[in-house]
């Protein structure tokens, strides 16, 4: 008979008849809860039209916001008034083009996917972990998998089967390497020093919902506005994780013993001899590549340097994102043509626009989220929503760090039933990056402390479309294997996670440090 996740029930036994523990009733909820909201683009065209008469009442009664520390006075705009249709008319194009996630989310998309269907990504995977000593294992896996965001989802659902099949080989359990690399690719998938399509999608949205307040015409918002928090988190957390994986999560699996049946045969490790050779020509070729552009900026008086000689603004942070597709589109190009994997100008085309394809959902999602944001701003009901939340905070005396640990806490319980980082961002950031910015917080706090709601909770959610996959993987060494067990050993590593991630924030914060290149912690 099958599972409420599709999958057989061990023994045959209906899981309906069995007795229901706490953890049980708890995920029935969520699981409830997430499959009652609509899909983000019903979401965020039922918000479009929520905000079109709300701005329109308030407009009708007059209101006005004014934004503390200036003099500024803004009037709401209805947008189901003369005004605001000629405004719908003239830039619904132009909200959708413009908008800054769509175009450098799509262009890193198209190399990330040609890197990932000529095998390199995988590959890089292999090599990375096929050697490492078997007491350092936990530690190699959770390291890597807190980079996988550069690899977007591919990272969930290549990372766990290799780390299981590496534990195996070096004669530990299988499992622990599977759910303790799943773990950390969800858990820790917004920290690393790594860049990728993610990192453009926040900072697009972060961009977005800042310009509603003057202050940002002093900030500098580009992609590396994280950088350094997240490359330091990307340590800790594989640290963290790896500790996780050996101590705890290993230890309450006991010693693994191969199924008599069942358990399928999988691959070793080992890299053919062309897979080598073709690492090793990418490695070179790539380097090679950043290092023009090191030279093109770091040098006194080189043309990548910024106004006055200055590395922060310069051309190379503002253009991080072209920067990437040249060092993924090489690196795809080099790999893909030396195994064989392309052969010609049409494979490449046809790779790129594969990837592409993949990402239709997304643009229709976000051409919706920026008719919102939009709406949000030329209304001005995001600046009134951002002084009324800022009060708020300050009424009930929650400023600060504790401002932030109350938002990360908020977004960690909305992440369990909205997965989608990009629809939550659009969701949440218009109303919490101006209301920070109005309590001296900047938009990289904000989009730091989204960072770490948007991933802790990521691993334990029914919604994560990725769960039932590491689910049918685990019952390959488990086949008595329920959701409720898999998800009680992923939420071994959320709190820790989520705890240390916030003292990390907290250190930068405590110690006045810039998040990233150019971007510190207040907007002054």
């Amino acid at each position: 008979m099958p599972t409420a996740t599709g999958l057989p029930a061990p023994g045959g036994t209906s899981p309906d008849k069995e007795r229901r523990g706490g953890l049980d009733r708890v995920l029935s909820f969520i699981e409830r809860a997430g499959n009652a909201l609509p899909n983000p683009i019903v979401l965020f065209a039922g918000l479009f039209v929520l905000l079109a008469v709300l701005s329109t009442v308030l407009a009708l009664i007059g209101l006005s916001v004014t934004v503390p520390g200036t003099d500024d006075t803004k009037d709401i705009g209805g947008l189901l008034t003369g005004a605001g249709l000629r405004w719908l008319l003239e830039n619904l194009i132009p909200n959708f083009a413009t908008f800054p996630p769509i175009g450098a989310v799509l262009v890193l998309m198209m190399v990330v996917g040609l890197a990932e269907k000529t095998g390199l990504l995988e590959t890089a995977m292999r090599a990375s972990l096929a050697r490492v000593p078997r007491a350092v294992l936990p530690y190699a896996v959770a390291v890597i998998a807190s980079q996988a965001h550069m690899m977007s989802d591919v990272g969930a659902i290549v990372l766990p089967p290799l780390a299981a099949l590496v534990f195996k080989s070096a004669g530990r359990h299988p499992v622990a390497g599977l759910i303790g690399g799943f773990a950390c690719v969800t858990a820790g998938y917004a920290a690393g020093f790594t860049i990728g399509s993610l990192d453009a999608l926040y900072v697009g949205i972060t961009q977005q919902a800042a310009s509603v307040l003057p202050a940002a015409e002093g900030l500098h918002i580009h992609v590396l506005i994280n950088y350094f928090f997240t490359a330091a988190s990307s340590v800790v957390l594989g640290l963290l994780g790896g500790f996780l994986i050996s101590r705890v999560l290993e230890p309450r699996l006991g010693p693994y013993q191969a199924a008599e049946s069942g358990e399928t045969s999988r691959e070793d490790l080992t890299l053919t001899p062309v897979q080598r050779k073709g690492l090793a020509y990418t490695c070179a070729v790539v380097g090679l590549y950043l290092a023009a552009v090191l030279a093109l900026w770091l040098p006194p008086g080189a043309p990548l340097r910024g106004e006055g000689g200055a590395f922060v603004p310069s051309p190379v942070l503002n253009g991080v994102v072209p920067v990437l597709f040249g060092a993924f589109l090489i690196a795809g190009l080099t790999y893909g043509f030396t195994v064989r994997k392309l052969t010609g100008t049409e494979d490449v085309v046809t790779a790129m626009t594969d990837s592409v394809k993949n990402m239709s959902g997304y643009i229709v999602m976000m051409f919706f989220a920026a008719q919102v944001i939009a709406l949000f701003t030329w209304s001005n009901l995001g600046v009134l929503l951002a002084v009324k939340a800022a009060a708020l905070f300050n009424a009930v005396g929650v400023t600060g760090f504790w401002a932030n640990i109350a938002f990360v806490l908020l977004a960690s319980c909305l992440n369990l039933v909205i997965l989608s980082g990009s629809a939550l961002w659009s969701l949440v950031g218009p109303v919490f990056i101006p209301a920070f910015m109005l309590m001296d917080m900047s938009p990289a706090l904000s989009q730091a402390a989204f960072r770490i709601g948007d991933s802790a909770t990521g691993a334990i959610t029914p919604m994560n479309p990725y769960l039932l996959l590491i689910l049918a993987m685990v019952r390959e060494y488990e086949p008595e294997a329920r959701l409720g067990t898999l998800i009680s050993r992923l939420a071994i590593f959320v709190v820790p996670f989520l705890v240390v991630w916030l003292a990390i924030l907290g250190i930068f914060y405590g110690l006045d440090l810039p998040l990233g290149p150019g971007a510190p912690i207040g907007v002054k």
